[in-house]
């Protein structure tokens, strides 16, 4: 993967924002400013009264020899001179031309752990992890909330219900700012309007819906430049979204077979090719700024990992799957493409594992009390002398050593777990009960 840098599109900024106000544990969000703020903005920049604004021109796009360097090297100058970073930034003209004057404001975790915008530039002692503390009046929550979490921008496929919204809500508990993503746009925009309902901090977290069809190039393309528009950035990735066709070799439709490697493998070929070179500019931008900064010179701070790109896989990518073949296949093939991925990413900063989960019985996929494997299975006899869907179920959870289904919750632990563990790239972690062991 190439990250271009010799040249910088106004559009790349809000990235390199992020990745210039990174510190290895938690990361500012830059929100587009709407057209008033804009102008004030801009009118402040332009006056020298602006306190706590970044002033830019275009000149340092289309003139300056190294433009990311350039970029990094005022940013690093704020920094020093003000002992802070700014509050906002703002790309405007030398001189008067007509051209529009934009803005970028940003946004920090405070020490509540919410996200709120701050009115004075922002202290760079805020960005001690020690700061960083879980709120005490928090609701009670299946997950701990994780200072390494609090604040990132995760993005989850597929996410408008099953695993996907499991993550989706952990990942909120945990402290995230969550985009749901997922082919029903409605669904998905209704999900994320119910996180920030349940969430302490409604009036700061913005937990987003967006409609994506990640078989579309162009539709996940569309999804990161709109994620890098709305939230700055994004700093985890988990690529959900699957679908499953089970059925005998010889009854298994061609069109099915190619419906499942479309969305489970080609799908992730999609997401991870769209959302790849927006974490690799944020990194750059990050390493650069580290580079020319008085207090982060070591090795180990310019080269600590900053953003995770996660496949949830299945069990059935570990081992066969009797008469599921084309589910099996391309889960198989996605920790093929989850291995090499890694290999080539691990230069740009970007962890990329995947999570292998036994069978989510109280999901749709089981439980749908219309179309769920639980009455397929019934019918099909699949289970000897089962009459009833509990029994169906009772023989699929003694196949399980610990005697149960994978829930949510131990999908987003080990979600947690893959992005907090900054030495580990390319694995298969399984979450299935001891059903499946690596050896």
């Amino acid at each position: 993967m190439q990250v271009e840098l010799s040249t910088i599109d106004e559009r790349d900024i809000p990235a390199l924002l992020r990745g210039f106000s990174y510190n290895g544990t938690a990361g500012l969000t830059v929100l587009t400013a709407d057209g008033k703020t804009t102008r004030a903005l801009a009118a402040e920049s332009h006056t020298g009264r602006g306190e706590g604004v970044l002033r830019l021109t275009r000149a340092v796009l289309e003139s300056a020899a190294s433009p990311l360097e350039e970029l990094a090297r005022l940013y690093a100058d704020y920094v020093r001179e003000r002992s802070g970073h700014p509050r906002a930034v703002v790309l405007a003209e030398d001189a008067p031309t007509g051209r529009p004057a934009i803005a970028w404001q940003l946004y920090a975790a405070s020490e509540r752990g919410d996200v709120r915008q701050d009115a004075d530039p922002i202290p760079l002692q805020r960005w001690n992890c020690a700061a960083l503390e879980r709120r005490t009046n928090e609701r009670p929550s299946r997950i701990a909330r994780f200072t390494g979490i609090t604040g990132k921008v995760a993005v989850i496929t597929g996410a408008a219900q099953g695993f996907g919204w499991e993550i989706a809500q952990g990942l909120a508990e945990a402290g995230a700012q969550v985009v749901i993503a997922d082919i029903n746009e409605r669904g998905a925009i209704d999900r994320a309007d119910e996180l920030t309902e349940r969430d302490t901090a409604a009036t700061t977290m913005r937990h987003a819906g967006f409609g994506v069809d990640v078989t579309d190039e162009s539709s996940v393309r569309n999804l990161a430049e709109s994620i890098t528009a709305t939230h700055g950035g994004v700093d985890i990735v988990v690529s959900n979204a699957g679908v499953l066709r089970a059925g005998p070799l010889t009854e298994l439709s061609t069109a099915d077979f190619a419906f499942v490697t479309r969305v489970n493998y080609s799908g992730f070929f999609q997401v991870t090719r769209s959302f790849a070179p927006l974490l690799g500019r944020q990194n750059a931008a990050y390493r650069a700024l580290r580079a020319l900064s008085q207090t982060r010179t070591s090795s180990a701070d310019l080269q600590a990992y900053f953003s995770d790109i996660v496949q949830i896989n299945s069990k059935s990518g570990l081992v066969g799957s009797n008469k599921n073949s084309a589910y099996a296949g391309s889960k198989f093939g996605g920790i093929g493409l989850v291995q090499s991925f890694a290999l080539e990413l691990v230069e740009h900063g970007i962890k990329v594992n995947a999570l292998c989960p036994g069978n989510f019985f109280d999901g749709p996929l089981w439980s749908d009390p219309k179309h769920g494997l639980f009455v397929q299975y019934l019918a099909a006899g699949k289970v000897p002398g089962a009459k009833t869907i509990d029994e169906v179920r009772a023989a699929y959870e003694a196949k399980v050593p610990m005697g149960r289904g994978c829930t949510g919750t131990d999908v987003v632990r080990a979600l947690l777990y893959t992005v907090d563990q900054r030495y580990e790239t390319g694995q298969a972690l399984p979450i299935t009960g001891g059903q499946v062991m690596l050896s």
